[in-house]
């Protein structure tokens, strides 16, 4: 059996260091291209197919930093792994503007487990914004009449690694809190024409943030439980070192300048959500708010305003007993989600409506899940020289448990 775990475990890194190498960065989304970049709102949990809803989910088959109070539902003894990859294809719609472009990218690393009876921790990073896009546009050079094409490309993005804690008060209490840092660069290259000159800005940013969490649980009829969550993300000022590079086509520096240091507010977001199973049937529903309003972050053609997310799922688990324990079988999942975007572009908020699946499958020992999560919806809208995207995603998930600390009797 512990030949089996190590091989699973290995499996798994193997999977994600060939997704973060064969990550093919071909979605060049435009919406990438503000602020610190396309925010992410999903969780690539086994919360993704219920719309990724879990804030008042209170379950013991899953790590759900959704809401880190949830953490104190573990079960003693357990380790658990979890690694998501994401693929993507996406058609951009627009004026004179019609293409396709696909992408895989790693989407989620995180373990858990249970510290104490009434303490369960967990540890992990994920995407917390994307930068992907390219443009080109026409420009004059002075003395010319003639336009010389100019191309202007963003990557990079800001991870999020984290160490939650979650601890149960009481049989109806936990409350819990998300220590995590927001890090990565935020690169930009521009070229002029034919020019073999590469003009570079290169942001960096390393930041703490915090985010507190609360679930209650009871029982309100025979058999069914209703949960009941809230999260509270604090307000965190980003400070963008940057540095301008100025290199040819093989990366030979000719200039290179340490320029004064921008910040970037990212405001506070509050949250609830509740549930209600019967450990078959559990439906859940979240409701998010982004408090920008009270903010300064824009540009000369765009801004933030209070940003909302509304989503919903419904979850089928058929189950089966042993020695009157219940264990989880099939899980089938369908949800929906309504995200009214705080970017604001041209005068129009972006916003994103998707329909999702999902569905999980235990190994023959139970050790190793394998989830899929498939998602379609649209972003954005081709009105006010924007670009309307027609997405569909998949999510492959592969959680591993197994025990811990078990002692053996003696024969």
């Amino acid at each position: 059996m512990l030949m089996r775990i190590k091989l699973y475990t290995c499996l798994l890194l193997l999977l994600l260091g060939a997704a973060s190498v064969k990550a093919q960065h071909g979605l060049n989304s435009i919406y990438s291209a503000y602020g610190i970049g396309d925010l992410e709102t999903r969780d690539y949990s086994r919360n993704y197919g219920l719309g990724s809803t879990g804030i008042g989910r209170r379950n013991s088959g899953y790590l759900n930093e959704l809401n880190p109070a949830s953490y104190s539902a573990l079960p003693t003894q357990n380790f658990m792994f979890d690694v998501s990859i994401k693929a993507q294809q996406v058609n951009y719609s627009g004026a004179g503007i019609s293409q396709n472009a696909g992408d895989v990218n790693f989407k989620r690393l995180a373990l858990g487990f249970k510290a104490a009876k009434f303490w369960g921790i967990s540890a992990g990073i994920s995407p917390f914004s994307t930068v992907d896009y390219k443009l080109l546009n026409n420009q004059f050079i002075t003395g010319t009449g003639n336009p010389v094409t100019a191309t202007t490309t963003g990557t990079g993005g800001i991870n999020r690694t984290y160490i939650s804690n979650g601890f149960q008060l009481n049989k109806h209490l936990s409350v819990g809190v998300s220590t995590a840092f927001l890090f990565g660069p935020l690169n930009t290259a521009q070229t002029i024409g034919s020019d073999s000159l590469v003009t570079q800005h290169n942001k960096y940013t390393f930041k703490p943030n915090f985010t507190a969490g609360a679930q209650y649980v009871a029982k309100v009829a025979k058999g069914w439980q209703l949960g009941l969550g809230a999260t509270y993300r604090f307000e965190t000022k980003l400070k963008l070192q940057e540095k301008l590079n100025i290199v040819n086509q093989d990366e030979t520096s000719y200039y290179t300048e340490q320029l004064p240091a921008g910040y970037f507010t990212l405001p506070a977001e509050y949250g609830g959500g509740l549930s209600l199973t019967n450990g078959t049937i559990t439906w859940v529903a979240d409701y998010r708010h982004q408090l920008w309003n009270t903010l300064r972050n824009k540009g000369s053609n765009y801004y933030y305003q209070d940003g909302e997310r509304y989503s919903t799922g419904v979850e089928y688990a058929l189950t089966r007993k042993y020695y009157n324990q219940t264990f989880e079988g099939a899980i089938m999942q369908a949800g929906f989600s309504y995200n009214k975007s705080p970017l604001v572009i041209n005068g129009a908020q972006i916003t994103d409506i998707s329909g999702t699946l999902g569905l999980s499958l235990p190994s023959k020992n139970g050790q190793l899940r394998y989830y899929v999560g498939l998602e379609a919806g649209q972003r954005g809208g081709s009105n006010n020289g924007l670009v309307k995207e027609n997405y569909v995603n998949a999510v492959f998930n592969f959680s591993l448990r197994d025990i811990w600390f078990f002692k053996r009797l003696a024969e």
